[in-house]
């Protein structure tokens, strides 16, 4: 559908939810992640279900150019009045951390947003100590807006959440200058 250097989106299909499952049970992927109780194959059978009929929603499984499924990003939210989404991202395959396949990801995911569907503005929230993922988005492109103070409750603590977006005009703008 999509494709980078090191990553391409694919359609998510059924045989991506058990690897799906083993990330989400696993502490260390979900740290950094909004969800905070363990999933179930059935439960992931009905969010897949649940989700090949939402309108709002799109979410596409991150490949290797090998071929190899290493995680999701998805758009959420679709508001097409307002021309918005927010941004998700996961790479659950922990050896493709920090070697840039996310940032890859975002930016195809970017390209789908403004591309495809036409969106104004993509935005995304993540947690204030995830510097990681900041360090990903600012390299994709993405604009501090500002701080959700207490934004998110996980693991019996209220922690922040950091608002980024990128806007169409400044995405066109990084494609042209390359």
């Amino acid at each position: 559908m999509y494709k980078g250097t090191k990553v391409s989106l694919q359609s998510l299909e059924r045989k991506h939810l058990s690897k799906c499952v083993e990330w989400l049970n696993d502490p260390e992927v979900t740290e950094t992640l909004s969800m905070s109780e363990p999933v179930s194959a059935e439960s992931e059978q009905r969010w897949f279900d649940s989700h090949l009929k939402d309108e709002h929603s799109k979410i596409l499984a991150i490949e290797t150019m090998d071929g190899e499924y290493i995680g999701n990003i998805g758009l959420h939210d679709i508001d097409l009045h307002n021309r918005k989404a927010e941004l998700g991202i996961f790479i659950g395959e922990k050896e493709y951390w920090g070697k840039g396949y996310g940032t890859e990801a975002v930016l195809l995911g970017l390209k789908f947003a403004f591309e495809a569907l036409n969106l104004n503005r993509v935005y995304l929230r993540t947690f204030l100590d995830n510097k990681r993922a900041q360090k990903c988005y600012e390299k994709a492109g993405f604009k501090k807006e500002g701080i959700l103070r207490q934004d998110m409750f996980k693991n019996g603590d209220y922690l922040d959440c950091i608002v980024y977006s990128v806007l169409v005009k400044e995405y066109f703008q990084r494609v042209s200058t390359g």
